[in-house]
């Protein structure tokens, strides 16, 4: 259907189980929301973004989180060692350290579905990696790099910036 017909804002009915609505109303309280519609909305939006159910071939701005282990400098390495296969994807990283023995680290990322799919588990494969989450969206960042185009690329500038 052509973007240009269809209206700024649409009503539409659904149908949910009572205890299924009475967590979306849990939900909507809790994020401070004035209405179901919001978080419907904000919902569709995450599912709209996630690449496993996105098109073939379209380029993915996002974010990968990651906490791990850091009980040696051998993890930061091997985390370092996969992003450098991936220099294209990851733009830049943050890293902090947590209680115990803990790390967190953040990469902002952009790619094809099926490379940052592909960089998500080559992370995971690194030993001390406890939690792993992509969240991603459609909107993009200024162009960094030609995706998926047949011209060569020119070298990035790039800043990595890391704790």
């Amino acid at each position: 259907m052509d973007q240009d017909l269809l209206p700024q804002l649409a009503r539409i009915g659904i149908s949910l189980p009572g205890k299924l609505l009475a967590q979306l109303d849990e939900m909507v309280m809790r994020r401070g929301l004035p209405s179901r519609s919001q978080m419907i909305a904000e919902l569709i939006r995450h599912e709209l973004a996630d690449p496993d159910g996105g098109e073939a071939g379209g380029v993915l701005a996002g974010t990968i989180t990651l906490i791990y282990r850091a009980e040696s400098g051998r993890v930061r390495h091997a985390l370092a060692r996969v992003q450098s296969e991936f220099l294209p994807e990851v733009i830049s990283s943050q890293h902090v350290f947590l209680e115990e023995d803990k790390s967190l680290e953040v990469l902002l990322v952009q790619g094809s579905a099926e490379r940052l799919r592909g960089l998500c588990d080559r992370l995971r494969r690194v030993r001390a990696v406890q939690q792993l989450k992509l969240v991603t969206t459609r909107s993009l960042l200024p162009p960094l790099h030609a995706h998926g185009s047949s011209e060569p690329e020119q070298p990035p500038v790039r800043r990595r910036a890391s704790a």
